[in-house]
């Protein structure tokens, strides 16, 4: 088995709002992958005396564990006790009810002999190679497909999209947004590979249009996940003047890559 994780800052003057985990459990059969995209907050309050990192650091922590300690209980089922411990830890001190309190875009895959599964929520990525070549993306595509509009400042994603039916859903501190993830399990001979990517590393195909998805993990494979972390740096780098013009809030984003190939 192949595994490569690379993880960096958007700016190394701030801490890394990504998390990301590969276990392979002590049996040697299986494994699985976690990886959390953090949510800036917009500045101001968040009701929450925690930063993001600390909360993505809890709960991707909650779910590499539970996905390895409970291999019978389906990944749905694994977020939402993860999102539940992780509320549990500091519901006392903050207001976890606020729109801004510390949220995460969640990916998950585990595989055993038999089969693969695969959860995603929110705007990372999962895609998963055949034995054939094929390269088939598994998204949570809410977001991408809401109206420009409702997406014109803070207040009104708060107000109307944010953790709402309609809108996009992130895990926060409300266990039930397990129910909203897009799901699945695939037969495990159906699957030659795998590759997490949070929406700074997705910016390679999203935002720039370097390729299709069958070519981002193409490059992936062939050149390794810190090459394509580094060519989505190189294009924003010398695009960094059309930031309003392709959409981007900033010029550089955390991007996290994971690749696993059986």
């Amino acid at each position: 088995m192949r595994t490569e994780l690379v993880s960096e800052p958007g700016d190394p003057a701030r801490p890394n709002e990504d998390f990301a985990g590969v276990a392979l459990p002590a049996s040697g059969l299986g494994g699985t992958l976690v990886v959390l995209d953090g949510v800036t907050p917009p500045k101001g309050a968040t009701g929450c005396l925690h930063s993001v990192p600390w909360f993505t650091s809890r709960l991707g922590g909650a779910l590499t564990e539970l996905t390895v300690s409970y291999p019978d209980l389906a990944l749905p089922e694994i977020l939402s006790r993860a999102i539940l411990r992780t509320a549990e830890a500091h519901e006392t001190t903050c207001d976890l009810s606020h729109p801004r309190t510390p949220q995460a875009t969640v990916v998950v895959a585990r595989w055993s002999a038999e089969s693969v599964e695969y959860l995603v929520l929110s705007d990372s990525a999962l895609l998963v190679e055949s034995p054939d070549g094929t390269v088939t993306p598994h998204l949570d595509d809410r977001l991408a497909l809401l109206p420009r509009a409702l997406l014109a400042t803070d207040a009104l994603i708060d107000a109307e999209i944010r953790n709402k039916e309609g809108g996009f859903f992130t895990a926060a501190a409300d266990p039930t947004v397990a129910g909203r993830a897009v799901t699945g399990v695939l037969p495990r001979e159906e699957v030659r590979a795998l590759a997490a990517l949070t929406d700074g590393a997705t910016r390679w195909v999203e935002k720039f249009g370097q390729g299709d998805w069958t070519d981002c993990f193409a490059f992936a494979r062939k050149e390794g996940a810190g090459a394509l972390v580094e060519r989505v740096r190189g294009l924003e780098r010398g695009d960094a003047e059309a930031r309003e013009f392709l959409g981007r809030s900033k010029t550089h984003d955390d991007a996290t890559v994971v690749f696993v190939e059986f």
